[in-house]
């Protein structure tokens, strides 16, 4: 079997550029590798976790991208790479009872495209792989939403033959998956008496405690939108802590290096991540967090025709900064790629400029009517402080401009839209 070019990892980055591509190209050209049949935009995952988000609503079907947007697509995960060979193979495909669906697959390729995302980083910290749950994916989030269900509904239990109990939740990370989850969470605890919670009062017995270990939540972006975010749990009765050093893990217990144990019954962890591990087995040049090395032109050191985007690749771009594993360098990424791959269709020069990262800022959503972040401007090092409807009104859009993506058919009623609500937010922004 042989495709031209091959994409593996069908995320934000991976998905748009192989929709984009099979556009343009057609399905003898463009072939999309997943080890999943289901694509969730993963800023949204923590909605899933909470249960206000159905990822049967939510969920796009690869096979029905691929179909809609022309371009095939291979459901299995990528078990081996030949660089030199320019041959991978992809792994069979299994049921719980090991029964195989797929046999392992081998593949030649003219060009490939590493976009497989990032994990979790634990930094070694004891228990945490073990006791913890991080939002890397669709089924992490289904398993978070279910075990707390499940404990809800114990909790309901002994409450209702008159004991004290109620859930404790502790999130590890201040960073945006984190905040976000604790915001979504007690969001969604107040609709819980739809499932039958009558004897839970969720701000009394859903307890929710988020541990940072920076001096402030939100530490990459300004202290404006720190403070901000600081405020909006604290109205919503989540404890926070900061320059909070996780030392330990346990089944029931959280502890810190002062020496303070947090209880807890459900744990998340969103402290930090890396590439994922088998990134080290290919083969190819990996450096910090295992990240693929790549040119300022997104091509994996030493290595002809293989480029990597995303969080799985360690980019520094045309002007030496060091890109962030950002949903938004996904997305550009993905654009430029898409320009050198149809330079390489027509036949024409490679581009003569090499990626340059723009930083259009950062939203931080807090349920569902709630956003707070920061707008870079056009001048260097300014920025614009952001926050309620309209913010809110600009996160929406930024999901609506990735379905606008991978959604060829709908894209420019999509983009209207989404345009339209980022010019209706721009007089409410104030100067940071």
């Amino acid at each position: 079997m042989r495709g031209d070019i091959v994409i593996v990892g069908g995320g934000a980055g991976g998905l748009e550029l192989a929709s984009k591509l099979g556009r343009k190209l057609g399905p003898s050209k463009v072939m999309l590798i997943d080890s999943r049949l289901t694509h969730i935009w993963k800023p949204s995952l923590h909605e899933v976790a909470a249960g206000t988000l159905d990822i049967h609503q939510e969920g796009m079907s690869y096979q029905m991208l691929a179909h809609d947007n022309g371009f095939t697509f291979m459901y299995g995960a990528l078990t081996a790479l030949d660089p030199g060979a320019k041959r991978l193979t992809v792994g069979a495909i299994r049921t719980a009872d090991n029964e195989e669906v797929l046999p392992s697959r081998t593949l030649e390729f003219n060009s490939l495209v590493l976009a497989v995302g990032s994990t979790s980083n634990y930094f070694g910290v004891p228990g945490a792989k073990e006791h913890t749950i991080s939002l890397n994916a669709t089924e992490d989030a289904e398993r978070f939403r279910l075990t707390l269900l499940k404990l809800m509904a114990q909790a309901e239990t002994r409450r209702e033959n008159g004991a004290d109990a109620g859930v404790d939740i502790v999130i590890i990370g201040g960073g945006a998956t984190g905040v976000e989850l604790a915001a979504e969470l007690r969001e969604a605890s107040t609709a819980y008496t739809a499932y039958g919670f009558q004897h839970l009062v969720p701000r009394r017995d859903v307890r929710i405690t988020l541990l940072e270990g920076a001096a402030r939540i939100l530490a990459p972006l300004p202290e404006r939108v720190s403070t901000a975010a600081l405020r909006l749990l604290n109205e919503r009765g989540i404890k926070v802590v900061t320059e909070c050093r996780v030392t330990d893990i346990a089944a029931d217990q959280v502890s810190d290096r002062e020496g303070h144990v947090y209880p807890v019954d459900l744990c998340v962890w969103a402290a930090g991540i890396c590439a994922p591990e088998f990134l080290s087995t290919l083969g190819l040049p990996t450096g910090k967090n295992g990240q693929v090395e790549v040119d300022g032109f997104l091509g994996v050191k030493g290595n002809a025709d293989i480029y990597a985007i995303g969080d799985c690749a360690g980019c520094v771009d045309g002007d030496g900064k060091v890109v962030p594993p950002r949903a938004q360098a996904a997305h550009q990424q993905a654009d430029y790629l898409l320009k050198t791959f149809l330079l390489q269709a027509k036949g024409k020069p490679p581009q003569k400029l090499p990626y340059h990262y723009h930083d259009y800022g950062s939203l931080v959503s807090f349920g569902q009517t709630t956003t707070v972040g920061s707008l870079m401007g056009s001048l260097k090092g300014l920025s614009w402080f952001v926050e309620g409807f309209f913010a809110r009104m600009m996160y929406i859009s930024l999901h609506l401009l990735h379905h606008a993506a991978v959604l060829g058919k709908v894209r420019t009623g999509v983009l209207a839209l989404a345009r339209f609500l980022i010019k209706r937010s721009t007089p409410v922004v104030k100067l940071h």
